[in-house]
């Protein structure tokens, strides 16, 4: 086996995504981890979650709750008598996601009982804890007064902390450190000796457990109290505003750190922001020192919005030169701390770079944001900020970036396997942009020059859970610029057409629960398409309003039947999303189980044509009596009308010519709507003017 990178899933010992295919089965098995946790059905022992009415306790009581009851897995929320009730503010958030019956199943299967923070309850012995979910507050000896308790009365226990800060060597325990908002987020990072059951069990309940080393802070409160903590040294430095710093940062970055302290509670947020930056300054120096006003609202809990400011009247622009400086004091930082975590090896380099995009909402990730101003202009902007702020000097390590241009930098979302005849290309991003088309092509040209003819292309059965399209932020540009929006469209289905043109067989598998839009329009490129029978998918561009743009208005109708052209012409005008299954013969070619579609997929790479689905074959002449989407009610928005106008357009056009010349019409229809008033005034344009208008 050869890799471009090392496989994600490897890193708590999983494997390759090329060995889930040529096994044709999963690597793990939920209801084997579930008895290796907590016991065999009949004797299962509880999950017991203490801290459980606080909002991370209780939000991954619901979480965990709500997956492992179909296992029969008891699940004890512990915590104070007069704790407030957390879990029942959970209840509306269950009735929504599940409805009211399964909600009430999941709350049911909830047992709650005090205690006084010394002695167990005696009803805990019945329930046989096999595993504790510490969530209580960030005091350690607190924590490891609590560890103790537990381990005299049940010495067995499996034991994780959720701690934002606390290392394992500090702890005596496993850390298992979810990312907010903790009833949704699928984050976690994960510090252990070995790969465990436990940690294995979270990736088969569909959660994204991401190893870390054991160091201070781990990986996402460096980025999140180290931004923030650059965000106020730069109000310090320029008595800027904090709403207004926020916005800056969202332009350039993508996380509003001040905001996303009230949203988590200030009181909570910055007591723990000062937490970790407190303990990694005891180690690493005044790099992570806190600043005066959050070692005051550490204490008070004070919001950084205030209730009343006054941001609606009073504006704060930056002048000639500011972005330079705005750079250095907020950019600067990220980067050195940044360095420090590779230095030490912190984690695989996706997974920092996925911590950051999917946590703290960078846009994109740390690495892939450094990469993309080079190592040269990221040194040069830390030594910029260290000579505003000398003292921070010490725990630099610019060395790293001579690593900019090793695969494990480089394939930060794509990655490529192969075993000598068939390869495996995995998406790590759940949307598609630049850096994905890059390391595509990067993927593609590895595997070619490894003279590898047979190519699977799916999800990384990891960081991407599911294919939602594009990433739509890839189209502010073309908003006021339509060449911008012809390079994208152009350079993306040339791309695309690489599945198509230059494999002898390719196999597109899409394993996630939604496969839409431009991810949608990649796979159908493949010269066969397989999804679980439970996949959702569709093409929800006319609902952004945005006209397909890789090739998603005339390559689905060049494989269908003319029987099924309708369907493929309601898919695109109605946004509305069709089941696998439904799906099958004339937008994909098979949909089973997920052993099932395994197995086929592996079939169809080694066999091809002979293999056990049919090649529908791509008409590269131009089609005639394509229908005109007539008798589809009007939606009563003009700029949904306006869209669908516009992808009917570009269907007959690009349906109407040549193969060879359907991908410049093509192009040309989405560039051209891009740059539409309607475009700027839905969706993706009142995103770029939140984003980009500060």
């Amino acid at each position: 086996m050869k890799t471009l990178r090392q496989p994600t899933l490897d890193t708590f010992g999983l494997g390759t995504v090329h060995e889930i295919f040529s096994r044709g089965q999963m690597p793990a098995d939920t209801k084997d981890l579930v008895n290796q946790v907590f016991g065999e059905s009949g004797q299962r022992g509880a999950l017991v979650i203490s801290g459980a009415n606080g909002i991370v306790g209780a939000g991954k009581t619901m979480q965990l709750g709500s997956r492992l009851l179909p296992y029969g897995v008891p699940v004890v929320a512990l915590d104070f008598p007069g704790a407030p009730d957390g879990i029942g503010a959970q209840y509306q958030g269950l009735r929504s996601s599940f409805g009211q019956e399964r909600a009430d199943e999941i709350m049911a299967n909830v047992v709650k009982l005090s205690y006084d923070g010394k002695n167990l309850p005696r009803e805990l012995n019945g329930m046989r804890p096999r595993f504790l979910l510490e969530a209580i507050p960030e005091i350690l000896d607190i924590k490891k007064a609590h560890y103790e308790i537990f381990r005299k009365a049940f010495p067995e226990i499996e034991i994780r902390s959720v701690t934002s800060g606390f290392p394992s060597s500090q702890l005596g325990v496993g850390i298992a450190h979810p990312a907010f908002p903790h009833q949704i987020n699928k984050i976690w990072e994960i510090v252990e000796k070995k790969a465990s059951p436990a940690t294995q069990l979270f990736w088969a309940l569909g959660m994204i457990p991401l190893p870390v080393s054991d160091h201070w802070s781990f990986v996402l409160d460096v980025l999140f109290c180290g931004l923030t903590l650059a965000g106020i040294r730069y109000h310090e430095a320029s008595n800027m505003p904090f709403w207004k710093i926020d916005k800056y940062v969202r332009k350039l970055m993508g996380p509003n750190p001040f905001r996303a302290h009230d949203a988590i509670g200030a009181k909570g947020a910055n007591f723990l922001t000062w937490s970790c930056l407190h303990h990694l300054s005891k180690h690493y120096g005044p790099l992570f020192t806190p600043a005066a006003k959050l070692d005051v609202r550490s204490v008070s809990g004070q919001n950084w919005y205030p209730l009343n400011h006054f941001r609606p009247v009073v504006d704060w622009s930056m002048e000639d030169g500011d972005d330079e400086l705005f750079q250095s004091w907020v950019v600067g930082p990220v980067v050195q701390m940044t360095s420090l975590m590779l230095h030490e090896k912190r984690s695989h380099f996706s997974h920092i770079n996925a911590i950051g995009e999917l946590c703290a909402q960078f846009r994109p990730g740390v690495l892939a944001f450094i990469r993309k101003m080079g190592a040269d202009a990221a040194i040069k902007t830390v030594e910029s900020y260290q000579g505003l702020h000398p003292e921070a000097a010490d725990c630099w390590y610019p060395d790293v970036f001579g690593l900019i241009d090793d695969p494990q930098w480089q394939q930060l979302y794509v990655n490529a396997e192969h075993d000598g005849k068939v390869g495996v290309i995995t998406i790590g991003r759940e949307a598609y942009n630049g850096d994905v088309d890059a390391e595509l092509n990067r993927a593609i040209d590895w595997l070619k020059a490894e003279k590898i003819e047979q190519v699977i292309i799916t999800g990384d059965f990891h960081l991407a859970t599911q294919m939602v399209g594009a990433d739509t932020s890839e189209f502010f540009p073309a908003l006021e610029d339509a060449d911008k929006g012809l390079e994208i469209s152009s350079s993306w289905s040339q791309t695309a057409r690489r599945l198509n043109d230059e494999f002898k067989v390719s196999v597109g598998f899409i394993n996630g629960k939604r496969c839409l839009g431009g991810m949608l329009e990649l796979l159908m490129h493949c010269h066969y398409v397989v999804c679980t029978e439970d996949g959702s998918l569709g093409m929800p561009e006319v609902t952004l309003p945005v006209v397909p743009g890789m090739e998603g208005c005339h390559w689905p109708f060049r494989k269908a039947r003319s029987e099924d052209w309708p369907k493929l012409v309601d898919l695109l005008l109605t946004g509305q999303p069709v089941n696998a299954i439904k799906a099958v013969g004339w937008l994909i070619d098979y949909a089973g189980s997920i052993d099932e579609s395994l197995q086929t997929v592996w079939k169809v790479a080694v066999e091809g044509e002979q293999g056990p689905i049919t090649k529908r074959k791509v008409i590269a002449q131009p089609l005639k009596g394509i229908p005109t989407g007539i008798g589809i009610p009007d939606s009563g928005n003009p700029a949904i009308e306006a869209a669908r106008k516009a992808i009917m357009g570009c269907i007959q056009e690009s349906c109407g010519s040549p193969l060879s010349d359907a991908l410049a019409v093509q192009a040309k229809h989405s560039a051209g709507f891009m740059n539409s008033r309607f475009c700027r005034e839905g969706v993706v344009g009142a995103e770029c003017a939140k984003i980009m208008n500060v």
